[in-house]
């Protein structure tokens, strides 16, 4: 039986397909073709390299396709690590990907590899001092910390880079007293909501004015501060990170607002894509430190794509470069860059990808643009925004849904969302809302969406629709 949750499996289910390139031999006076198979060469096995490597098998099956990885053994899923180890029960079931998981998928992988150089002219790599040929090469490197605060080597200080042992991070959190988590963004956000739950002293520092200040509007930011507020949370927004401080061991964290005393730092943030490589082979890097690439993960480098953190690529409704986004984006970026790799043709288009977190008492979701986003890019807009429910407010369990839609002033085509409420429902909506933005509909269209009423599961008034009919009177007012 296949297992259609395994990223690798989507290799099956595909057609034949073409070899490359195509060569000749003489038999007995006899020309015979011979299609000898594509050999793409994936650098990096996380999201986006088993991205790209389900790219490539199903563009085409007879693909000669090897990954190395760095990965001692096997893939984990990182993004599934779980802040609060009490969330999963067993760590083997984050395991994405190991040797006989590739070798059924028909890629070869070698682990504990690290590549040294590209030579983008003879089209081959170094990996442990042996040259590797490729016809085709899909840069995923991903990322690593780029942090430079003094003390960052210290006992105590964790840096949230790839996958983690649950139990390791079990005993930390059940040792911790004090903690003080850097960078109130997604990955951030989750840590700080299981340490406060766990009974820890928790204080969130953030450089900007307000939590996940790339994605969330400050209206929507502000309802999540106060959920942080009410978990005991202690926030110190407008602060800057100068020292962690100890011997030997973490004892504080020195702020451009005093000193924090803790036992424990989780630095969510700083994160340097892996491009040292590439970019001492001639290929591009761009201003936002990425691998510079076109809507088809294509590189300055002939026959070279890139994916995931490595990758620098152009926001879906505008020209703004953006680098490091989420696994999702990772996983696409990889699916795009191996299919064209491997001789297929499939565009990305960034950002209209949704995303969801846990933020305290509060799950928070979007996708494109928030006010604050449109407004940087000049994009005039207009605003439909609703308050409702999960379900019958009868029924137990019931949560609030806020919902904030942006639309292109005069034609009205969705633009971007903002999602909030106590959990349930969020991700789907923001699912559905990334497709409603990719295929162009409109506030019109969503006013007339019909939805589910079932009062245990569904509220009669669905909340897309009536932030959809306000926007359209809003338009209709001028």
């Amino acid at each position: 039986m296949i297992d259609i949750t395994h990223p690798l499996s989507m290799v099956l289910f595909v057609s034949d397909s073409e070899c490359h390139p195509a060569i000749s031999e003489t038999s007995n006076n006899t020309v015979k073709e011979v299609r000898v198979p594509r050999k793409t060469v994936i650098i990096g096995g996380g999201a986006a390299g088993l991205g790209a490597a389900t790219g490539a098998k199903t563009a085409d099956p007879s693909a000669d396709v090897a990954v190395y990885t760095q990965a001692a053994d096997s893939v984990y899923g990182s993004a599934g690590t779980p802040a609060d180890p009490a969330d999963v029960e067993d760590f083997e079931k984050l395991l994405v990907a190991d040797k006989q998981a590739y070798t059924d998928a028909g890629v070869s992988v070698t682990f504990g590899a690290e590549v040294t150089a590209i030579d983008t002219a003879a089209k081959t790599i170094t990996v442990g001092g042996a040259s590797v040929a490729y016809d085709s090469l899909v840069i995923a490197a991903g990322s690593g910390t780029g942090d430079t605060v003094p003390g960052s080597d210290l006992t105590g200080v964790f840096h949230v880079n790839g996958g983690r042992s649950v139990s390791e991070w079990n005993d930390v959190i059940s040792g911790t007293k004090s903690a003080v988590v850097v960078n109130a963004g997604g990955v951030g956000l989750e840590i700080v909501t299981a340490l406060a739950k766990r009974g820890v002293e928790t204080h969130l520092v953030e450089a900007s004015g307000q939590v996940l200040p790339t994605l969330l509007d400050p209206d929507f930011a502000a309802i999540v501060q106060d959920g942080w507020t009410e978990l005991g949370v202690h926030l110190h927004l407008n602060t800057s990170v100068e020292e962690f401080v100890g011997e030997g061991a973490v004892r504080a964290v020195r702020t451009s607002e005093g000193e924090i005393v803790a036992d424990l730092v989780v630095v969510a943030t700083n994160r340097a894509a892996d491009t040292a490589v590439a970019a001492a082979a001639g290929i591009t890097v761009g201003p936002g430190g990425g691998i510079v690439v076109d809507d088809h993960m294509k590189t300055s480098a002939a026959d070279v794509w890139a994916a995931g953190d490595v990758a620098e690529v152009a926001h879906g409704g505008g020209a703004t470069p953006l680098l490091g986004l989420t696994t999702s984006h990772a996983f696409a970026e990889g699916r795009a860059a191996g299919t064209n790799a491997a001789g297929g043709d499939r565009v990305y288009k960034a950002v209209r990808i949704p995303w969801s977190t846990q933020a305290g008492s509060s799950v928070v979701g979007g996708t494109a643009f928030n006010e604050t986003s449109a407004a940087a890019a000049g994009i005039a807009y207009v605003k439909g925004e609703a308050q409702g429910i999960s379900r019958a407010r009868y029924y137990p369990g019931v949560n609030m849904v806020k919902v904030k839609l942006l639309a292109e002033t005069g034609t009205l085509r969705l633009i971007g969302a903002q999602l909030l409420g106590g959990g349930e429902g969020i991700k789907e909506r923001a699912n559905f809302l990334a497709q409603a933005v990719k295929t162009g509909l409109t506030l019109t269209d969503l006013s007339t969406m019909e939805n589910v009423y079932s009062p245990a599961i569904g509220a009669l008034n669905e909340p897309i629709v009536v932030a959809a009919t306000n926007g359209v009177a809003n338009a209709q007012k001028g």
